[in-house]
């Protein structure tokens, strides 16, 4: 399916996948902070983002100025636990650089509470960037097939199926399947669209289905990733391996 959007960029290693997609994120951060003198990232986690989360806190930003947002987060794991997201992040990015403020998706206490607060948050001004990865059963943040496209809620309490948590038992972030939390608060689909650029970085051949998928589906809630191609400043980085089911055809389609 033709899009006019969506930018595809293939890049022959997850290294340089990696490198290509903090560069830009970077860049962006750079301008928002030139030109409004602050910026706001919502960030993503999991095995995917690793390479590019290294290579974004090298590079010359003025963190200083830059708000971060949390995507996600399993509902019942403490942040101790090696899969929390929260701990993901404060080891790879907010220990590594000087942020003006982190919003963690936090579900001890009242989850509604909770969630209301990091709403009001994130509503208060547009985000600038976001980074957002693809699942093996295409999914954006924790919002699996059939995902809501239409809620405007910008975060939401879900339940986990059972392709979400085999993914996260193959990243190795848990002994088997039962042993992933059944629920998750997650930013929603609608939310995630609101951020003004929003990079994709989708290595590793376990993806590269998901990426199929979301390039030859019409926008369809049963491919999440595919509502991607409705925003109007979206680039999907893939390496061989994730673009590797595509096709040349396609992926020239998207270039």
């Amino acid at each position: 399916m033709r899009s006019d959007i969506m930018k595809v960029i293939v890049l022959n290693t997850t290294e340089e996948l990696a490198a290509a997609a903090a560069a830009r994120g970077a860049e962006l951060l750079r301008k928002a902070v030139e030109e409004k003198g602050s910026a706001r990232l919502l960030l993503s986690t999991g095995a995917s983002q690793l390479g590019t989360l290294k290579e974004l806190v090298s590079l010359p930003v003025d963190w200083g100025k830059v708000e971060m947002f949390h995507l996600d987060e399993y509902v019942g794991l403490p942040e101790s636990h090696g899969a929390s997201f929260r701990r993901y992040l404060k080891e790879r990015f907010v220990s590594k650089v000087p942020l003006k403020k982190a919003h963690f998706v936090n579900w001890e206490g009242s989850i509604a509470q909770n969630m209301k607060a990091l709403s009001e948050e994130i509503s208060s001004a547009p985000l600038d960037v976001g980074f957002i990865g693809i699942g093996e059963n295409a999914h954006i943040a924790f919002n699996d097939p059939p995902a809501d496209f239409d809620t405007e809620e910008p975060f939401l309490l879900v339940t986990l199926d059972d392709a979400c948590r085999r993914q996260q038992v193959g990243e190795g972030w848990f002994a088997s399947p039962e042993d992933v939390p059944g629920q998750a608060i997650t930013a929603s689909v609608r939310q995630i669209l609101k951020c003004g650029a929003i990079l994709s970085c989708v290595p590793f051949k376990v993806k590269a289905e998901a990426v199929r998928k979301t390039l030859e589906s019409p926008v369809d809630p049963h491919v999440p990733a595919s509502i991607l191609k409705t925003h109007p400043d979206v680039t999907l980085y893939l390496d061989r391996e994730s673009a590797s089911l595509a096709g040349e055809s396609l992926l020239a389609a998207f270039r």
